[in-house]
């Protein structure tokens, strides 16, 4: 959430709000600000309403299929684990009663305008993805040195911060070095940027192995709070849509793990069935009942598994 809200975004249906305006629509949440004096009133500060939709995007196409409570799911996860991290966040209210619009009930959060970093701050505890293919080239994830032998799964030794440059509306982030982030916000910040991330990973690793889920990465992202000066913690937080949760019942170094996120998703989008070639400008096609109900049950297990709870 930034101080001046970002221009671009992408065009979705988005809802008449009472005493909120729409600024701005990324991949997957809508962002409001108070149209109504009183809301700031009530608040106590600056703020923006954070909808999660239930759109679903891939290959850095938003999808016109939805997957059912979704942005339930992603909401009522970073609630649950903004309580567990012992790190200063962006949440102000996340009820009807504290309010959020009975409209977006469970899928909203008012939150504390922050002016964000240009970093996607990424830890990673294993092996894989991109961190994986630059390994198999170099030896190296963001020009960091690793010991050999290393495959697909592998658990590091100690986890690291692999920052990545924000792009682009419909471009992939781009993977930098430590260096590159202290040439952005300078030593101290990075320094502590870097603290900040491997912290929240080393604390949510421990709790989702507890539960029997291995946290594999995750991406957060922080900016400065304006009314304090503070570092904080924003967007979403460890949801299957910024982490890579794997079941550690069937973990098994040297394989591709199966995921709790849109796999069910990118696995029939590059199927023959879907006929889609991801190359192409082609908007991706709807998705067939049954990947979309495969994919919604995948985030409600990895919501349930978490917390403990059952989700409704």
């Amino acid at each position: 959430m930034t101080e001046s809200l970002p221009s671009g975004g992408f065009e979705t249906e988005t809802l008449d709000l009472p005493g909120w305006t729409h600024v701005y629509s990324g991949k997957v949440r809508d962002l409001y600000v108070p149209a109504d004096e009183a809301i700031t009133e009530k608040i106590g500060q600056d703020c923006v309403l954070v909808v999660a939709s239930d759109r679903i995007s891939a290959y850095d196409h938003v999808l016109s299929s939805e997957i059912p409570d979704k942005g339930r799911v992603l909401t009522q996860l970073s609630l649950w684990w903004f309580e567990q991290l012992e790190v200063e966040h962006h949440v102000l209210a996340s009820t009807v009663e504290g309010g959020v619009p009975a409209e977006v009930d469970g899928r909203a959060m008012i939150c504390k305008k922050l002016e964000m970093f240009p970093v996607e701050c990424i830890a990673r505890g294993y092996l894989t993805g991109s961190g994986l293919v630059e390994y198999k080239e170099s030896g190296t994830v963001c020009e960091i040195p690793l010991p050999e032998g290393l495959v697909d799964g592998s658990r590091l030794d100690k986890a690291l911060f692999t920052p990545s440059a924000k792009a682009e509306v419909g471009e992939h982030d781009v993977n930098i070095t430590y260096d590159d982030v202290v040439a952005m916000v300078g030593d101290d910040i990075a320094a502590r940027l870097s603290e900040l991330t491997l912290k929240i990973y080393t604390r949510a690793e421990e709790i989702a192995r507890e539960r029997g889920i291995i946290l594999a990465d995750t991406k957060v992202e922080f900016g400065i709070d304006a009314a304090t000066g503070v570092i904080t913690l924003g967007d979403e937080v460890l949801t299957p849509d910024s982490s890579r949760f794997w079941d550690a019942s069937t973990y098994a170094p040297g394989q591709s793990q199966p995921s709790y996120d849109k796999q069910y998703v990118r696995d029939w989008l590059t199927s023959a069935e879907s006929g889609w070639d991801k190359s192409s400008d082609t908007p991706p096609p709807a998705l067939p009942a049954d990947v979309v109900e495969r994919t919604r049950a995948r985030y409600v297990e990895a919501y349930e598994k978490l917390t403990g709870r059952t989700f409704a």
